[in-house]
């Protein structure tokens, strides 16, 4: 004990100066990046070039002097490995930008800039000591980063001056002097010690290694173990795929971590694939040879370093075996795969598993095995005909590696650039989260930056959507239905009180004269369910349309709507169409494109629904009382023929309530958070003729056919501005509170529109809507601008805002509307038990998040509240 402890003394001391000179050395390359960090593109990229080149120029003494040091692999293979590090990542990234703005789309207001993450901890394998360690400071020069390496103990010599090679050109062509450092002498400490000061690491090496790097607790990409399979099927080109396994697994004595380590071949084929294999200088050993170079290959589940990189020659020695001097890959067909079969384990030598598969199917299952068993997401391969594209795919898909190749050698293919050039070339090759990696790509430049992203605003493209024509003015049915000459058929969409009151006659009569067969389904009820849409589909689809016309309010366009929906795509589901969106551009649901079998025609026989010229429809689910509100510019009728003489003759009730719900649509789009100048014009003016015509329409009837005709006009003005800047919580309430307790749509947001605008008109909301149309809240001063337009009175905002919640009072007097929910029929206790419910509903409501004020649950039940018992 007493000696323990005596070393123990003695190697603190140098423990800690070790720590200290690591410190020190991380600390001078850190000065070095951050003046570094400010070098132009222009500057990089010589800089990346002169380097490279001075690292290519050098290839084959860094190739020997690896082959040297390490005694593992062939001079001439590393000479390659070095050539491809320096030359084809010089030439693949030479182009690429790395410094300041790398991307910028000015239409968008977006720029991208590339900025350095700091100082690199390269830490470098003893199998590719030289051509990692150029890979891995040519990607930290192009990218402004400073690299210190931690070199293999069996290998510093060979990495520490390919590091100086490079660290001299670089030096010599402009960079600071301490850009690139090392360890002189690597030990565990000094790597841990390494790890914890630098900014991200970049390992390369075993499992051990790669994962201290996941463990300093700094940022690390580091790479998994490669047990690669190559699958050769009953349609591969036998000797281009033993051919390609030999190129492979005898480069530098198959010391690529994503060289073949087993072949799979179709009991088809595989007879012929060990005959070419034997052909080609590889040599198959018996059960007895097998068992013996299975000893020498594993040692306590770890693959023997000493075979690592070694000539199949010298490997079969180790195992007492003799075999031609020529022998190139030593393969051994296996069964099993698994712990107990060494020859299923990486090899990282020229020794190959030779598997027997029953079919392309049973292949691909031990593929999948092997990989499973060690090797998960670094690479796989198949050989089989290039037209077997569902095979190419299946295997593909079952595979979980982060390169699967083709038809390739896995040792270049992998490594990219050679074999597929769009594959990026790297010694570095990600495994993700199959391999415990950060990255399952090949690593490149674009790993080591960190992309800062300026977003500049700009408010999204917008719109104003309606029907392609829309005819107005009293008597222009005949004509505008004289737009469908040519036409063979029309579906007539109405319901039972229109058709008996001969309002559809007046159109079937029309058609008729222009040769136009009509069927006319009268069956919609006043809130459309599912049942009478199929039916009416069911008769579409007998009757096969090719026009469809909405007759009446908005019930029947509704219906009219999703029968038009169903007929043309009769797999849809209510579920995806109705589902929520936050905006009508980005929802998860892409509606099919209308129109392709019948052209949509709507004539309203109401003034207020506006549904002639909107993209909306409501259908309940009569099975579960569910409604379904569905909106989509696809549901936005061809036509709309507002002829103000089909609705002369319309009841005093249903005059007030559409006329107030299509103030409401003006009032709403005018202060919505999507509302643009296009939809403000026609509410403003929409507002402005309600106010002056609706009360001489609900007094007067047919009797004022001019107030008739305006309010007619008002309504599908209305309904056009909301169909494009949408509504607002006045209608997410009224849509609750009129379905809970069976009030009229109009009458619910007649109820509750004042306190709306009195909750909206805030310069300071508990929470403003978070979309680009308002800079600020400013539904208060488009509330005055309203008022201002209908000629009221008042000294600021705040007055005007009051003048207009006045003026609605008198309209809704005039029209003898109830001043409160109370009032409208609506106990006490009905009210309080459904007041939580009808809240959170309403929030959730899809017109709620074009509020310009946006509300919380809480005060969406205030208002409530306060419409309840509202004074006049």
């Amino acid at each position: 004990m007493a000696t323990a402890k005596a070393v123990e003394k003695k190697d603190k001391p140098e423990v800690a100066g070790e720590a200290e000179k690591i410190k020190e050395l991380v600390a001078r390359v850190r000065a070095a990046q951050e003046k570094y960090a400010s070098y132009t593109q222009k500057q990089v990229d010589y800089i990346f070039r002169e380097a490279a080149m001075a690292a290519n120029a050098m290839r084959i003494p860094l190739a020997k002097a690896a082959a040297t040091e390490t005694g593992m692999g062939i001079a001439e293979d590393k000479v390659i490995k070095n050539h491809f590090a320096s030359e084809f990542i010089y030439n693949k990234f030479k182009d690429t930008p790395t410094c300041e703005i790398i991307e910028r789309d000015d239409t968008y207001g977006i720029r991208k800039v590339a900025e350095p993450i700091g100082v690199l901890a390269g830490v470098v394998p003893t199998t590719n000591p030289t051509s990692t360690a150029i890979f891995k400071a040519l990607i930290a020069l192009k990218t402004r980063n400073g690299i210190i390496f931690s070199p293999h103990p069996r290998a510093k010599n060979c990495t520490i001056e390919a590091a100086r090679i490079v660290l001299d050109a670089a030096v010599k062509a402009g960079a600071p002097a301490d850009i690139i450092g090392w360890v002189d002498v690597p030990t565990v400490e000094a790597s841990r010690v390494l790890m914890s000061s630098v900014d991200m690491i970049l390992a390369t090496g075993g499992p051990g290694m790669v994962q201290a790097a996941y463990s300093s607790g700094r940022p690390a990409i580091g790479v998994g173990a490669g047990n690669t399979p190559a699958v050769i099927d009953e349609t591969a080109n036998i000797p281009m795929a033993v051919n390609s396994v030999l190129i492979s697994k005898t480069f530098d004595n198959g010391m690529i971590c994503a060289s073949e380590q087993s072949i799979i071949a179709v009991a088809d084929v595989y007879a012929n694939v060990k005959d070419e294999f034997l052909k080609r200088g590889a040599y198959i050993l018996n059960a007895k040879e097998k068992q013996a170079l299975g000893k020498v290959i594993v040692n306590d589940g770890k693959l023997n370093a000493a075979i690592v990189g070694q000539p199949a020659v010298k490997i079969a020695e180790l195992a007492g075996l003799k075999v031609p001097a020529e022998t190139k890959v030593l393969i051994a067909e296996a069964e099993v795969i698994g712990a107990q079969e060494p020859f299923s384990y990486e090899k990282l030598s020229p020794v190959l598993a030779l598997y027997k598969a029953k079919d392309y199917a049973d292949a691909f299952d031990k593929a999948e095995q092997l990989v499973k068993f060690g090797g998960r997401g670094h690479t796989a391969v198949l050989y089989t005909d290039q037209g077997k594209a569902d095979r190419i795919e299946e295997f593909g898909q079952r595979i979980n590696t982060g390169r699967v190749l083709i038809n390739q050698p896995s040792s270049h293919g992998a490594i990219g650039d050679i074999y597929n050039f769009r594959l990026e070339p790297s010694l570095t090759l990600g495994c993700g989260s199959w391999g415990g990696n950060a990255v399952s790509e090949n690593v490149g430049v674009r790993h080591l930056l960190n992309i800062k992203t300026i977003s500049e605003r700009r408010e999204n493209m917008l719109w104003f959507r309606v029907p392609e024509k829309i005819y107005f003015k009293r008597g222009c049915l005949p004509i505008a239905l004289g737009d469908l000459a040519g036409k063979q058929r029309a579906f007539v969409v109405t319901d039972k009180p229109l058709f008996d009151l001969g309002i559809v006659d007046k159109v079937t009569a029309i058609l008729e004269n222009m040769g136009i067969e009509t069927d006319v389904f009268y069956d919609v009820l006043p809130d459309p369910d599912i049942t009478t849409v199929k039916a009416g589909v069911k008769r579409m689809e007998r009757f096969s349309p090719d026009v469809i016309i909405a007759v009446g309010g908005g019930s029947p366009m509704d219906a009219a709507k999703i029968m038009w929906l169903m007929y043309e795509s009769p797999d849809v589901e209510f579920d995806d169409m109705a589902m929520r969106f936050m905006d009508i551009r980005k929802r998860v649901y892409k509606f099919p494109q209308l129109g392709r079998k019948a052209t949509m025609i709507a004539i309203p026989t109401t003034s207020g629904t506006g549904s002639e010229v909107t993209p909306f429809a409501v259908v309940t689910d009569d099975a579960t009382g569910r409604k379904y509100p569905i909106a989509d510019y696809e549901l936005t009728p061809d036509m709309a023929i507002c002829d103000a003489d089909l609705v002369m003759t319309m009841p005093k009730g249903l005059t007030a309530f559409s006329g107030i719900d299509a103030l409401t649509h003006a009032l709403e789009a005018m202060v919505a958070v999507t509302a643009t100048d296009y939809t403000n014009a026609m509410a403003l003016e929409a507002i402005r003729i309600l106010f002056k015509y609706l009360p001489a329409a609900y007094n007067e009837g047919a009797n004022n056919i001019r107030a008739r005709e305006k309010v007619h006009n008002a309504a599908t003005m209305a309904g056009m501005a909301f169909a494009n800047a949408f509504l607002g919580i006045c209608h997410s309430m009224a849509h609750k509170l009129g379905a809970k307790h069976h009030l009229p749509h109009g009458l619910a947001n007649a109820l509750l529109i004042n306190e709306v605008i009195r909750f909206n008109a805030s310069d300071n909301p508990t929470k403003q809507a978070a979309f680009a149309q308002y800079e600020y809240p400013d539904a208060k001063g488009r509330y005055a601008r309203i008022a201002r337009y209908l000629g009221l009175a008042g000294k600021n905002d705040d007055e005007l805002v009051e003048a207009l919640i006045a003026e609605i009072g008198k309209l809704k007097k005039a029209l003898d509307i109830p001043a409160s929910i109370y009032l409208a029929g609506v106990t006490e206790k009905a009210f309080a038990d459904s007041l939580d419910e009808l809240s959170e509903m309403a929030f959730d409501d899809q017109c709620t998040g074009c509020n310009p004020r946006y509300p919380l649950i809480a005060e969406i039940k205030q208002l409530y509240i306060n419409a309840f018992a509202a004074p006049q």
